[in-house]
């Protein structure tokens, strides 16, 4: 039979003072943590917000207030190490957060992006190099294929590959009537938010292996729809869609496919498509009372592109709604 070893004396009382000073210490640093966590949320900023509007395309360096994109409560755990990561619309909004956290990551970051955004472009590059991971930056219009096709050449020539692909880039304008979408608004809204995503997955897919995956970015717009927002939401409609049906073509290849599908988010898309009247309330109906900023969703992107996460997940929309839970 074992016989069980005798503590010597003093010794229980000591594991005690050294377990019961560990326990402190962890306490306290949860205490910290949350109160950190406290502040950060209190400098999100609720309705209402300022006045403002933006001629399209639109720069987040003249939000105010600015958007929150540097996720400092955000620690990394080398998820995406030594992958790379292509971004449309990742100069700004949902697009600068996911490749600032991509690179926290461990992964390279290409980002793609109109030219009259060279400004925030700038910023997001920065941003990636202070991680200390390679940002390349490729300036042109995702509605030319021909475009999209040297965006992934360029990214797999210069980076040395491509792992992820995520489709953000998003055209869109508030009409109170059909009458007053034009012709011209319904193509380009067509063409930027559902042409795009076709055409850069057809262009990476060449390029994608086992393991890779396709994150697109949809919106609570296209599950419940919106009244003044009928080109953009049908568009986002199409993109849940095709993330389900792209997710069940590539599923043999182990390429996985999901998508974000966001409520209210702070970013340049806003003060541009709205009219500065209707800034002060927006994101005001959610039960949180406010937009959802770009740090707060672009973990989502990270959960889908980690392997590590997520291998098990394909063919799927997240909503991210700030309280609401009556999306369909």
């Amino acid at each position: 039979m074992a016989t069980r070893k005798k503590s010597r004396p003093g010794e229980s009382s000591a594991r005690k003072t050294t377990t019961s000073g560990v326990r402190k210490t962890a306490g306290k640093r949860r205490g910290s943590l949350a109160r950190k966590e406290m502040a950060r949320q209190r400098e999100y900023p609720a309705s209402p917000l300022p006045a403002q509007h933006q001629r399209s395309p639109g720069l987040e360096s003249k939000v105010h207030p600015r958007p929150k994109y540097t996720a400092p409560l955000y620690r990394a755990a080398a998820k995406l190490q030594g992958k790379v990561a292509l971004i449309t619309g990742g100069d700004s909004g949902i697009g600068r957060a996911t490749a600032l956290l991509y690179a926290r990551e461990g992964a390279d970051v290409a980002i793609v992006y109109l030219r009259q955004e060279e400004r925030d472009a700038q910023e997001t590059r920065a941003a990636i190099e202070a991680e200390g991971q390679r940002a390349l930056l490729l300036p042109g219009n995702v509605t030319s294929a021909p475009f999209c096709r040297r965006a992934v050449a360029r990214t797999v020539k210069e980076l040395g590959g491509l792992d992820i692909l995520v489709n953000n880039a998003a055209y869109q304008k508030d009409r109170n009537t059909a009458a007053e979408i034009s012709d011209e608004q319904w193509d380009k809204t067509f063409k930027v938010n559902i042409y795009g995503y076709f055409y850069m997955v057809k262009a990476a897919l060449r390029h994608l292996g086992p393991g890779s995956c396709i994150i697109n970015t949809g919106s609570i717009t296209g599950l419940e729809g919106s009244k003044t927002l009928l080109d953009y939401s049908a568009t986002k409609g199409a993109i849940h869609a095709f993330t389900k049906s792209l997710a069940q073509m590539l599923v043999d290849r182990k390429i996985r496919v999901n998508c974000v599908a966001p409520g209210p988010v702070w970013t340049p898309l806003n003060p541009v498509s709205k009219p500065a009247r209707e800034i002060p309330e927006f994101g005001g109906d959610t039960p949180y009372g406010r937009p959802g900023q770009p740090e707060e969703i672009a973990p989502a992107y990270v959960f889908f592109a980690s392997n590590a996460d997520s291998s098990y997940i394909t063919g799927e929309v997240l909503t991210l709604l700030g309280g609401e839970t009556t999306a369909a």
